[in-house]
């Protein structure tokens, strides 16, 4: 597989990136920034946020912009999305970036287990939030763990079964990517020229494991990656490849390689439960229930 790295000129796109202020996030908008993209960084720290943003390309020309949320507070989501929509601005590209793996047992603003809030029911709300204002793509960013993921739709919260984190991650990627299909399915329903695709970065070396409250698992998770994995630039380039080639909505993309741990941006293997309409369509209606949107 030749290597992909010619990112298509952006100028005049603007994207929305959630948890853009390290790791994948902010290699994301630095490639994009590197192409003339105007870029949101949607941060929870306005500070990490900001320092964060001098180093994205185009931000001594005002195209990097940083605003606050938290994408595991709904009232936070709100608020954000209330005030990009305010600003007059359309939202070419919303990338669904920001998530937590391996955390202890924890609750949101909301009441909702931190994975499943931070990682997909957050981004549920926005990119509904936010869909009168965008123009051409919403982007998931899953992982291959979703094919570990086991839904239980009567337990979301984890209040009835002995708490398992990292199950807890894989099933909020797997809800990532059966909101990804079902959006698509209900914006071609509609007859919509959005497109609602995913990606995954394969094995990449980030800091995601720094919340597992663990020493021992937050160094094995980054220092194994960096040992096995990508640096985080690679796998940043399927979510950008999502982002901005001609992907067909509800496509998938990550690394080539037969493992898709590493490789360059290519269509990715998706689960048969990932591929479930009747699985989607209730998890749709379950986040309804829950978000009243």
């Amino acid at each position: 597989m030749r290597p992909w790295t010619q990112v298509p000129p952006q100028q005049g796109r603007r994207f929305v990136i959630t948890g853009s202020n390290g790791g994948l996030g902010l290699e994301t908008a630095r490639i994009l920034g590197s192409r003339g993209a105007a870029v949101v960084l949607a941060c929870r720290s306005v500070a990490k946020g900001e320092a964060a943003a001098r180093t994205v390309p185009g931000h001594d020309q005002g195209r990097v912009e940083v605003r606050q949320v938290d994408v595991s507070d709904l009232d936070s989501v709100r608020a954000f999305a209330r005030g990009l929509r305010d600003d007059g601005r359309p939202v070419d590209v919303l990338i669904n970036n920001a998530g937590v793996l391996g955390v202890p047992l924890a609750r949101s603003a909301q009441g909702v287990e931190m994975h499943f809030a931070t990682n997909y029911l957050g981004h549920f709300v926005l990119t509904n939030e936010l869909y009168p204002v965008l123009t051409d793509r919403v982007v998931m960013v899953s992982s291959r763990e979703h094919r570990s993921g086991a839904l239980d739709l009567d337990d979301l919260g984890w209040e009835r079964r002995p708490y398992r984190p990292f199950q807890a991650y894989g099933d909020s990627k797997l809800a990532d990517l059966l909101f990804m299909r079902e959006l698509d399915r209900r914006l071609r329903a509609e007859r919509s020229s959005l497109r609602a695709v995913a990606a995954h970065p394969g094995a990449s070396a980030t800091k995601i494991t720094g919340g597992s409250g663990h020493p021992v698992v937050t160094a094995i998770g980054y220092y194994g990656q960096k040992l096995v994995g990508m640096p985080a630039w690679r796998g940043a380039l399927c979510t950008v490849y999502a982002a901005t080639m001609d992907v067909p909505s509800g496509g998938y993309i990550g690394p080539h390689g037969r493992t898709e741990l590493w490789g360059w941006p290519a269509p990715a293997r998706m689960s048969r439960k990932a591929d479930d309409e009747v699985l989607a369509r209730a998890l749709w209606d379950h986040s309804v229930a829950l978000t009243g949107s």
